[in-house]
């Protein structure tokens, strides 16, 4: 069978990686890929938003099965347009996608079908957002509705950090017209954790736990990124609190998306927060998260393309996931600048020494071929990702592998894996 993935960042380069082990497959294509997919598939240069020419090219090379990575192209309704030309893809549709094109719809379904969330109210007025919070006094989240590539949830430590918020998302509109609509909730406390589930509109099999480092800086400081980093499993997420998930998070939401004439199949992301009260969900995502994805796709043991195709062929009841042993742990590499402005074409060397290294995966993210060397392209450069007996030992062999990387302008975290050790 000949795969397609749609995508070119690090949660793209790790599906190239783990469905090239399939027996089933026999060539992978990446559109339009990076420097690091394009040494194990062959990338095609279009953008994952440009529908009809990867509609054209999948027809012309008889492709089995299309993987859609980001969240763009789904909410754009790519897999409608496949659906309808009788192609087979994975990801959910347009109107079941809408779960992350629409935090305001998220957030409506979930009160709608009692999923617990944390309270919220949603605004298109700047205006009645602003009054809003004037009766406001404690710490509170704002967030742009649309889609804005992970960077558009604000933590504010109080109103006045709550109305410069506002200001920033739909005065500013510094993520476009993904703030015409803002949602602004109460600020939840505990551990937030990844849930991320295979569906078939039917029933879920989930993934094993991940955590992901969201903030700029050391110690969760600094603004919101699309990931700085991420560790699996995530001790903290027990067996217990897993079927609980389960039962009162991932399987309501399914069926009210199917009650809803909106059928979601594919992955189904669930952004978690572990409160005093039980998990509340923070967010769904229509996609495999980024960076969680690599951490994950290196332990798991099973052939994931039979998963791919169960959930589209709605056959996920008779399918399990078998996971290895060890902790693994995904340290992001990031221009100096991300996630604000950044520099590009920045020549990266060390990537075969790095690469080289025992149960070490570099998955490229924003990287591109420059002059036959490759170099920066985005604000995640690189996933550089090892596992280990147990995390202590997995966080010092990423890290030494992100020693023996180089580019002019690095910056990255270095306490990812931290939390799931004792103080």
């Amino acid at each position: 069978m000949r795969v397609l993935v749609i995508g070119g960042g690090g949660r793209e380069h790790a599906l190239v990686w783990k469905i090239n082990q399939s027996p089933k497959v026999t060539e992978v294509f990446c559109a339009p890929g990076n420097a690091g997919t394009a040494e194990i598939a062959t990338n095609i240069p279009i953008p994952a938003d440009q529908i009809d020419d990867l509609i054209t090219f999948a027809q012309e090379k008889d492709i089995g099965l299309t993987v859609v990575g980001p969240e763009q192209p789904l909410v754009m309704g790519i897999v409608d347009r496949f659906q309808e030309k009788g192609l087979r893809v994975f990801g959910p549709t347009a109107r079941a996608a809408e779960l992350e094109g629409s935090k305001a719809f998220s957030k409506d379904i979930m009160k709608k079908y009692g999923l617990p969330t944390a309270d919220y109210e949603t605004f298109t007025s700047y205006e009645e957002a602003r009054k809003y919070l004037a009766k406001e006094t404690g710490p509170i989240v704002v967030k742009a509705s649309g889609l804005a590539a992970g960077k558009g949830v604000i933590l504010c430590r109080n109103a006045e950090e709550g109305r410069n918020a506002v200001d920033t998302i739909m005065k500013d509109k510094s993520f476009g017209d993904a703030g015409d609509k803002v949602v602004i909730e109460e600020f939840l406390q505990g551990q937030e954790v990844s849930v991320l589930a295979f569906t078939d509109g039917k029933s879920v099999l989930l993934l094993d736990s991940a955590q992901d480092h969201k903030a700029a800086l050391d110690g969760d400081l600094g603004p919101n990124t699309g990931g700085m980093g991420a560790f699996s499993p995530a001790p903290i997420f027990t067996d217990a609190l897993r079927q609980m998930v389960c039962d009162s998070i991932m399987l309501p939401l399914v069926r009210a998306m199917e009650t809803e004439g909106r059928p979601y199949r594919g992955i189904l992301y669930a952004g978690l927060m572990l409160t005093e009260q039980g998990p509340k969900t923070l967010e769904f995502n229509a996609r495999f998260g980024d960076p969680e994805t690599q951490p994950l796709l290196v332990r798991m043991a099973s052939d994931i393309v039979p998963l791919f195709e169960a959930c589209i062929d709605e056959t996920l009841d008779q399918c399990e996931l078998q996971w290895k042993p060890e902790t693994s742990v995904c340290v992001v590499m990031a221009a100096k600048g991300y996630p604000g402005s950044y520099a590009k074409g920045k020549e990266i060397s060390g990537l075969q020494e790095a690469g080289a290294l025992p149960d070490v995966v570099v998955f490229h993210a924003g990287t591109q071929m420059k002059d036959g060397k490759v170099a920066t392209n985005g604000g995640r450069v690189l996933g550089v990702t090892a596992t280990g007996s147990d995390t202590p030992t997995a966080i010092a062999k990423a890290y030494s592998a992100v020693a023996k990387i180089k580019w002019d302008g690095i910056h990255y975290r270095k306490d990812i894996g931290a939390r799931d050790q004792p103080n």
